[in-house]
């Protein structure tokens, strides 16, 4: 791919003089175009959006696939090949794209320098597919819309677009699969353009458009630094208010087939909130979280406020762990009452002996029965959990249900030794 300098008014570029040879004719079968999301992508808004003649569109697939077009060439705001036709000699193809002018690039830097997760997948190389709809959200679109696509063809039909025309369109899709910063070279800036302002921004320059300032670092000599006082070391920056919105740099469709791509979105998500947490002091990241501890705590951060309504998250996530959304919901509930120790309390049962449940009989009142760490009275119950609270269950038509925190309960005659102290 080459680059030259963009039309700041957005306009289509004229077409350079070109005097290429016949190129080999490249037969690709019936396999479909476009195998990766920007292929696609490109095929969707050819065949959807572009609104160019769909009578001649079957004939260009046709065409393409029979290997009549040479090789393609992209270009900033074009794409240029031989196709073969019924003459010897090959018709010359230029396909224009719409470039964005300086104003637009500016705001699609805008987009791409916003997320920290755009800006490293772009600098790695990798377009991710998110930043098609970051720079649909500022009314702008990667993929060509009505009237931005001007097929243009040597042959004498007259057809926008004749089979030609149609049969390179449609090859842009394999080349977007290979590479698909050539979107963006047709839409005016090559990689190596916004690499470049990408970098220049991070380092505070400021330049979005094409003429990027070139940073040399000249560094600095070892005898310098050794020369210097040291300084005080800078105060640490706060952290965030709330946790940053991962981005998923999967452009690939291939993967897709092996990820879920919205469940990995979630799951960075959590991570980054965990990661907060512990820059605000938490001493658990809950990695020591067992496999039935850390999906009752995801269960109580879907369950919401209300324990009644259940989302269908929950139903989600009790599917995919192989677990029934009742089972899952009581998990829940004793995480949210008192995380593990809670969640302990709903299958397994300490045993104090009879005085260690005295406090617990005393405080349900007459008619409490205590049977090991569990003292009922009608249809509330305590049990004990090993961070030595007693946390209430509620009896149910489906069995007992945690119902809120923990209580911390006092034997009868610690509290009268210690009135006597006082």
């Amino acid at each position: 791919m080459s680059a030259q300098r963009a039309n700041p008014w957005g306009q289509f570029p004229k077409a350079k003089p070109r005097r290429p040879g016949p190129s080999a004719p490249r037969a690709r079968g019936r396999s479909p175009f476009g195998s990766t999301w920007w292929g696609q992508a490109w095929i969707e808004a050819l065949e959807q959006r572009a609104r160019l003649d769909t009578n001649r569109l079957p004939r260009g697939r046709s065409y393409a696939r029979s290997g009549a077009v040479g090789e393609l060439t992209l270009d900033v705001g074009q794409v240029t090949a031989l196709v073969q036709g019924s003459r010897a000699k090959p018709y010359s193809v230029v396909v224009r794209v719409r470039t964005f002018n300086d104003d637009e690039w500016k705001r699609v830097m805008d987009v791409f320098s916003g997320e920290i997760g755009h800006t490293a997948a772009l600098l790695d190389g990798e377009l991710p597919v998110d930043t098609a709809q970051g720079v649909a959200s500022i009314g702008l679109d990667l993929l060509p819309g009505a009237g931005e696509i001007q097929p243009r063809c040597s042959c004498p039909d007259w057809a926008d677009p004749c089979k030609h025309a149609a049969a390179v369109c449609y090859l842009v899709a394999d080349e977007l699969d290979r590479d698909p910063f050539g979107l963006l070279l047709l839409r005016g800036r090559s990689r190596e353009d916004v690499l470049a302002a990408l970098r220049s921004r991070r380092v505070g320059t400021g330049t979005t458009g094409r003429d990027v300032v070139r940073l040399k670092d000249g560094g600095v000599r070892a005898r310098d630094t050794w020369r210097r006082t040291p300084t005080a070391l800078p105060e640490l920056p706060l952290p965030p208010e709330r946790p940053g919105r991962p981005s998923i740099p999967l452009a690939d469709t291939a993967t897709h087939d092996v990820l879920d791509v919205e469940a990995l979105r979630v799951l960075a998500s959590d991570a980054a909130a965990r990661a907060l947490e512990l820059a605000l002091g938490a001493t658990s990241s809950g990695l020591e979280l067992t496999r039935e501890q850390d999906l009752a705590r995801w269960a109580a951060n879907l369950l919401g406020p209300d324990r009644h309504r259940v989302g269908p998250d929950v139903g989600v996530l009790a599917r995919r762990a192989g677990v029934t959304s009742r089972t899952l919901v009581r998990q829940a509930l004793a995480w949210r009452a008192g995380g593990a120790a809670a969640l302990m309390t709903l299958d397994h049962q300490l045993d104090p002996g009879r005085d260690g449940t005295a406090e617990a009989v005393s405080f349900l009142g007459d008619g409490a029965v205590a049977r090991r760490g569990r003292v009922t009275r009608g249809d509330t119950q305590l049990r004990l959990a090993s961070d030595g609270c007693w946390y209430p269950y509620r009896r149910s038509s489906g069995g007992w249900e945690p119902d809120g925190p923990g209580l911390v309960l006092h034997r009868l005659d610690d509290d009268v030794d210690e009135t006597e102290d006082q």
